[in-house]
Parts: structure tokens; sequence; C-alpha cells
């Protein structure tokens, strides 16, 4: 099961992780309320999908007010947005997250995901942020990281400094490494998930880690264990025969 970016960031800073400040919105007029209590010199405008590629597609804005905010949120709502992963179909906007605009020095790629060849976690990390991970993996595969976690003993330090070192990071953005490649294996694990991923993961101008984006799915066979995960559910963004047969137990 998939969920929305939103989500999977409520998700994110119940257990630590660092996010942007935002809220979800339905209507140009909660986006102009978000943009005010916000309160920063640009906020980012982005459509809510079940699909990567949405800023090319035209759905990711900056707005430098709140009016802008609302007028872009006007514009994005009830959008048919097209991207490699909808298919031609595309999909219909019908949520929006608002959120602050942060000073961004780099763009990287982080993600937890279970690998099923070798029955573990693996940790896949990149410096090629913000990029679609499959054209990295094709164009230039040595530019991502592997570290599997053996489930009997867990993420070690060895493996966050190994990642850290792999990543170029330095000073208080190398120290904070550690802690919060903790706290995402720990959500990744205690929600049963089968996908963790920060596609960007920014290094901000004051040097501290925050997933810019966030994209969570997890197990099916595990969500009775997950009530309120499951709740989390989006019907409009699943195939409708996948839904229709998702009824049959």
């Amino acid at each position: 099961m998939k969920i929305h970016e939103y989500q999977a960031k409520e998700i994110f800073r119940r257990f630590g992780v660092p996010t942007p400040r935002g809220e979800m919105v339905t209507t140009p007029d909660q986006a102009r309320a978000v943009a005010e209590r916000l309160g920063t010199k640009i906020v980012v405008v982005k459509a809510q999908i079940h699909a990567g590629g949405r800023g090319k597609a035209g759905g990711v804005k900056l707005a430098k007010s709140p009016a802008e905010a609302a007028d872009l949120a006007k514009s994005i709502l009830g959008m048919k947005l097209v991207t490699p992963q909808t298919g031609p179909a595309g999909r219909i906007v019908q949520r929006l997250l608002v959120e602050e605009g942060l000073d961004i020095k780099r763009e990287l790629y982080l993600s937890i995901l279970v690998d099923r060849a070798v029955a573990a976690p693996v940790i896949m990390a990149s410096t090629a942020g913000g990029m679609e991970i499959e054209e990295v993996a094709h164009k230039n595969p040595e530019l991502i990281l592997r570290e599997t976690i053996l489930p009997a003993t867990g993420l070690q330090p060895y493996h966050t400094r190994k990642l850290a070192f792999g990543l170029g990071l330095t000073g208080d953005a190398a120290a904070a490494a550690g802690p919060f490649l903790q706290t995402l294996y720990r959500a990744f694990l205690e929600t049963d998930a089968s996908l963790a991923e920060i596609n960007p993961l920014i290094v901000t101008g004051d040097d501290k880690l925050v997933a810019l984006d966030a994209k969570m799915a997890f197990d099916d066979n595990a969500l009775y264990r997950h009530k309120d995960l499951a709740e989390l559910r989006d019907l409009n963004e699943e195939d409708p025969l996948e839904v229709e047969a998702s009824t049959y137990k």
C-alpha cells in the first residue's frame, strides 16, 4: 500500500526524522491560510498523487506570497498530472501540500527497502539527489551506495559512517547522519514498510539534513497490525480493478 507525501512526512516526524513544516490542503483559501501561518518568504505548493516526476509535469510550484500560493493552488487542483509513473491516463490532483521553502545547499538520495534476494533491508544512497533513481542506476550506477542491514544486528554505527563518507558529508551534516539514519530505519521497521524513500534529502545552508520529499509503501500482509496506517489508503489513487480485487479475501 502506498500513501501520499504529506502522510509519509507525518510518519517521519512521529519518529523524529526532520521534514519541512507544512500542511495538506484541498482549497485555494486553505493554501493561502497555511502560507500565512508558515510566514516564510517562499512556500512550496506540491500536488499530492501517488507518483514521482510531479515537478516536471507542473505539479510543484514556488510561491512568494500567500496570495500567489492561493493562485497556484487554484491552478493545480483538478489538474491531470501525467508522469512516467502514472502512465498516459495520469492522475487528477485532489490534494496539495503547502510547506515552507528551505535554503538548499545539496540534494542527495536516500532510501530503505526490502531486498528479497538477500532477505534483508538495504539502504541505498546517492549524491544524485532529485533524479529518478532508475535513471541514475542506468547511466551512473557507480553513484549508488548500498548497505545491507542484517536483521539480527540492525543498523550499526559503521553503516552510517560509511554512508556519510560516501555521500561526502562533512561537519554538522556528517554528525547528523547517524541519528537521521537511525530514526528513518526505526520508522521503516516499526511500520512494516517495504519502502521509505527521500528524494531529495537535502543539506541546508546551515548544515542540517532534512527530508524534502518522502515516499512510503507498506507490506499489505502486515496492515492488520497497523489499523492507523490502513486508514491512510487513498482509493482514488489506485487502479479500480485492483481496488475491487482487494475486497475479495
